[in-house]
This record gives structure tokens, C-alpha cells and sequence, in this order.
């Protein structure tokens, strides 16, 4: 009997001792995993202050270059250099009345200027007074000694293309993008990065690592992205041309909000090659490399130069078809559709209105003017663009995200993507009675669900290409007059109000060429009719967008102009028309 008392003491024994190991090895567990965090905390803080030191470093470089070159060369015009169009700038550097240098710096100087209003730039690029020394006036140098801007996703060697993503730091490039390989054997100098907002997925533009870019019109305001550092830039006054890239409105939306002119061009027209997505393998909504700028001639040289031999050769995949002047040039008549709302989103009283002046300017111009409706329009945000985009419920996109902070232009777009998929359903359903945009929407935020669904999603937009060319067939109209979002929003709307971009990811969809051109700035009657603005819905997103753009007054108001595929020339043609008619009735 007494051993077996023995026995059961000593088991016991044996089980608190289990029992305090186990303990001890759970709790040296969450240690060693609070510690894990903590480092990785530390690590993502010293990448962010890493980066944000070679941009300060750049920065200060650059203005002590600025300084040393205005000291040896008082006698410079910059006021006037940067007052000419690019048109002037090239005839001028070409035929050597102004120096490349002179141009240069000039450009460099109001560039710094406007960074410290604006957070527009992600850091200079230092390797640029290199090429200033070398660069020569040669017969292909169409941009000869123009200093241009490129969006941060560029590759540029040697330089890091985050996308406004912790997990891409200290990734820098091994080679330059096609596209500034080639801006560079047209003479051009590629001189400084722009801002974009935290996974390009966003037309705000603000991240964790460069922080928030704001209107050069209205420093409350936010300039628009994804392309928003460029649009920041250009429109004040610190850049002539620049590139920026385009996946649902993010040339055409800063372009809009920043008051200058931007051009997505067809899909596959201008390489991609350099260019980094936030992830890749979504072909439904293709993004589009395209140029920005103040003016429509500057954004036709862009094209003109771009569109050359030396493009062609180093990517085979992009059609040789040079830029066709002749019919940039052209003054036929146009059959123009137009449209003052797409049925999806009520337009502010500021982009109804621009629709309607450049309307009746352009029929008393003698074209024709026919009312168009864009094919089922619900179904292509939710089915079409949303499903394609997020065609894996998120996954690619929120890996992205990992490792570091949420920037607050990101946050609440994307919390619901973290939610499982049997809640999005549920929360669909259950909002359908009282939100039909918001519950459709949800429920597209699932993805596609299998690869079988996937073909058939890619089949459903090659349908519905088909359908809409047809449709332009049957009111035989050349080009399109359209909408764009405006004015700019107050901070913190872009991320709630992704159905806006019915204007303008629609023809992302369709990969038609779509620009934008500046027509007017809003108003005090504007500012009046918004006060009465409801929705077509009178849902949480029409109230969100009135607050977004209230506010606006003397901000530039913007229209959209739209060709078919592989017609950039017409559209650019199309946009010249609408800036001469509205320069004309200014006088």
C-alpha cells in the first residue's frame, strides 16, 4: 500500500513539473515571438528612415548644385525658360538659343521649390548631372536636353520602385525601364522620382515611407494618384513633361485634380517593361504607361518620341507603329458622342457643367454631338472590373502589405478585404436592401472562386469590348466625350469611394486611349448645387462623395476624351480641339 502511495506522490510530482515546463516553454514561446515582432518592428522603422534619408540626401545634393550653378551663372531667366511650352523648349534648346544646363537647373530649382509645399517627390535623381555633362543635339534627339519627371514605380538604376510599399525597399533596380532607356536616347533627362500612394491600388497619394502629396491648387486638397506626385509636379510648375503609369484613372485623375493634361494610351501601345505593379498577372484591367504634362502638344511629342525604332527594338512585344502625325494634325469634323453622367455616379455640378460648355463649343465649332450611354454599367464595376482586379479575393494585394504600416489614404479601403469570405457574402446580404452599390461591391471583393470562373470573367470583358465597339459602330461616333472625377477631394475620401472610378477604369477596361484636358475651375454657383447634391442612389457613397469635393471653389475642372483601340492619335486630336475651343472662348 505504501508504495503505491509513493508511486502516485511521485506521478504528482512528475505532473506539476510537466505543467511548470510546459508553462516555462509557452511563455519563453510568446517571448521569443514578442521579441521576433519587435525586431521586425524595429528593422521596417530603420528601412523607412533609410529611405527617407537618401531622399533628404538627394534633396539637399541637389540644392547645393542649384546654388553653385546660379553663382556662376547670374545672368540666368529661369522665370522665362519656365514659362515656355515644351514645344518652345525644344525648338529653343535645339536651335541653341538656351543651353541645356540653363534649362536644367532651372527646372531643378523651382522643382525643390515645390517639393516643400507639396511632397511631391521621392528623391532626385543624382545620376541626371551626369547625364547634363554628356548629353549632345544629336537628329533622333527629339526631347534634347528636356528635363523630365518620372512616377516612382519607374525603374531607374540603382534606385528602388517601392510602389509606396514597406516590402520593396532595398530592391533597387539592375537596369533602367524601357521607357526612360529610351527618353534618354531622345535626348531627354530623366531627373527626378515621384510620389505615389501605398500599393498603387488608390487614387490618393500618400505612403508610409514618403508620406502625404497635396494639391498645388489648394494645399487641404489632395493632388489625385496613383500618379498623384507627378500631377503635384507639373502643376506646380516644377516639371514639363513627365510619366506616370494608369490602372483605373491614375494619369487622369491627378491630371483632373491638378488642373494640367494626361493621356492613358491604348493597352500595349508604349512598353511596360520597367514598370512594377503592385503584383502581377491581372490582365482584365491592364495598366498603361502614358505621359503628363500641361499642355496636349507636350503629351503628343511625348508620344512622338517615345514611339520610335530604338522602342520597338528593345521591346518586340510593343507594335512598330511611330506616332501618326497626320492625323494628330488633322481638322476634319468629328462625330463626337458625349455623356454628362454615366447612371452610376452622379457627376459634381462642376463636372456636369464642363461637359455641357465643351458641348456647345464644339457643335458650334460644326462637329456633331450624339448622346451616349455606356452598356450596363453596374455590371461592369462589380462584375467586370472589381472581380478582375481582386480576381483571388485580395490575397496578392494584401500580401503587399505585409510588414508594415497602413498608410491612413489606405486603411479603410482595405478592411474589408481582411475579412473571410463567408463574412463578405453575409454582410452582402444583409446590405442589399438598404445599399445595393455597397452590397454588390462586397460580395465582387470574393474574387472569382476557381480558375474555370476566371476564364469565364476574361470571356465576359472580351464580350463586352465586342459589344461596346459594336454600339460606337451603330451611332458611328469617332470619339468620346466624357466625365472625369472632380474637383479635387478633401483628405481621407479616396479610400471610401472606389465606385467614382466608373468614370475612368472603364476604359482601362475597354483599352481605349482616354485623356484629360482642363476646361474651367469650379465656381461659387457650383459650390451652391453641390449643397442640393443627393445621388442617383442617395446611398453612404453619394453622401461621401458631396463631402469629398465640397470645398472646391477656383479648383480646376477637367473633361475626359476617348478614342478606340490603337486611335491615341485621334484621342490626343480630339483633346487638342477641346483646348483651342476653350482657350478661344476665354478671349
Amino acid at each position: 500500500m505504501e508504495n503505491v502511495k509513493q508511486v502516485l506522490r511521485e506521478m504528482k510530482l512528475d505532473t506539476w513539473t510537466a505543467a511548470l515546463l510546459t508553462g516555462a516553454a509557452c511563455g519563453a514561446g510568446a517571448l521569443v515571438l514578442l521579441v521576433q515582432k519587435v525586431c521586425r518592428h524595429q528593422e521596417v522603422k530603420y528601412k523607412i528612415q533609410r529611405a527617407r534619408n537618401r531622399r533628404a540626401d538627394s534633396l539637399q545634393r541637389a540644392e547645393q548644385a542649384v546654388l553653385q550653378y546660379k553663382t556662376a551663372h547670374p545672368g540666368t531667366d529661369a522665370a522665362l525658360i519656365l514659362a515656355m511650352s515644351l514645344s518652345e523648349l525644344t525648338n529653343n534648346l535645339q536651335e541653341g538659343l538656351l543651353s541645356p544646363e540653363d534649362v536644367f537647373y532651372s527646372y531643378m530649382e523651382k522643382t525643390l521649390d515645390v517639393n516643400k509645399d507639396l511632397n511631391c517627390c521621392t528623391g532626385i535623381l543624382l545620376e541626371s548631372f551626369d547625364q547634363l555633362k554628356t548629353v549632345a543635339p544629336k537628329k533622333e534627339s527629339l526631347l534634347y536636353g528636356v528635363p523630365v519627371s518620372i512616377k516612382e514605380n519607374y525603374a531607374f538604376k540603382n534606385h528602388d520602385s517601392t510602389c509606396g510599399v514597406v516590402v520593396n525597399l532595398d530592391r533597387p533596380a539592375q537596369k533602367d525601364s524601357v521607357i526612360v532607356e529610351v527618353l534618354k536616347r531622345r535626348g531627354a533627362i530623366p531627373f527626378v522620382k515621384t510620389n505615389l500612394p501605398q500599393a498603387l491600388l488608390n487614387y490618393d497619394c500618400g505612403n508610409p515611407i514618403y508620406g502625404q502629396t497635396v494639391n498645388p491648387h489648394n494645399l487641404q486638397k489632395t493632388s489625385g494618384g496613383s500618379s498623384g506626385g507627378e500631377g503635384a509636379l507639373i502643376g506646380g510648375g516644377g516639371s514639363v513633361l513627365g510619366f506616370g503609369s494608369d490602372a483605373g484613372g491614375s494619369i487622369r485623375i491627378p491630371a483632373s485634380f491638378c488642373g494640367i493634361c494626361g493621356l492613358k494610351p491604348t493597352a500595349g501601345r508604349l512598353s511596360t517593361v520597367g514598370l512594377s505593379p503592385i503584383f502581377r498577372g491581372q490582365k482584365s484591367v491592364p495598366s498603361s504607361p502614358g505621359p503628363m504634362a500641361r499642355d496636349v502638344d507636350s503629351l503628343a511629342l511625348g508620344m512622338q518620341a517615345l514611339l520610335c525604332d530604338h522602342m520597338f527594338s528593345l521591346d518586340p512585344t510593343v507594335p512598330p507603329v511611330p506616332f501618326n502625325m497626320q492625323i494628330y494634325q488633322s481638322s476634319k469634323p468629328l462625330r463626337i458622342g458625349y455623356l454628362e453622367n454615366d447612371g452610376y455616379t452622379q457627376p459634381s455640378p462642376s463636372m456636369a457643367r464642363g461637359i455641357r460648355e465643351v458641348k456647345a463649343l464644339l457643335e458650334q465649332a460644326g462637329h456633331t454631338l450624339v448622346p451616349y450611354s455606356p452598356l450596363k454599367i453596374d455590371y461592369v464595376v462589380n462584375e467586370l472590373v472589381i472581380k478582375a482586379v481582386l480576381a483571388d479575393g485580395a490575397t496578392s494585394f494584401l500580401q503587399k502589405l505585409e510588414g508594415g504600416p497602413l498608410d491612413p489614404c489606405l486603411g479603410p479601403q482595405v478592411t474589408s478585404y481582411y475579412l473571410p469570405t463567408w463574412l463578405k457574402k453575409t454582410l452582402s446580404f444583409l446590405l442589399k436592401p438598404v445599399s445595393p452599390r455597397g452590397s454588390a461591391a462586397l460580395k465582387s471583393i470574393c474574387g472569382v472562386g476557381s480558375v474555370p470562373e476566371l476564364w469565364k470573367q476574361h470571356a465576359a470583358v472580351e464580350d463586352y469590348i465586342q459589344e461596346t465597339i459594336a454600339e460606337w459602330r451603330r451611332l458611328n461616333i469617332d470619339v468620346l466625350l466624357c466625365p472625369v472625377i472632380g474637383p479635387a477631394y478633401n483628405f481621407l475620401y479616396c479610400c471610401k469611394l472606389a465606385g467614382v472610378l466608373s468614370y475612368t477604369v472603364l476604359y482601362n477596361l475597354l483599352t481605349f486611349p482616354a485623356g484629360v484636358v482642363p476646361v474651367s475651375t469650379v465656381t461659387a454657383e457650383d459650390e451652391e448645387e453641390l449643397r442640393h447634391y443627393k445621388g442617383f442612389y442617395q446611398d453612404h457613397w453619394d453622401k461621401l462623395f458631396k463631402q469629398a469635393v465640397t470645398g472646391g471653389e477656383g479648383l480646376p475642372v477637367a473633361v475626359q476624351c476617348v478614342a478606340l483601340p490603337w486611335q491615341d492619335e485621334l484621342c490626343l486630336r480630339f483633346m487638342k480641339e477641346v483646348e483651342q475651343l476653350v482657350k478661344q472662348s476665354r478671349k
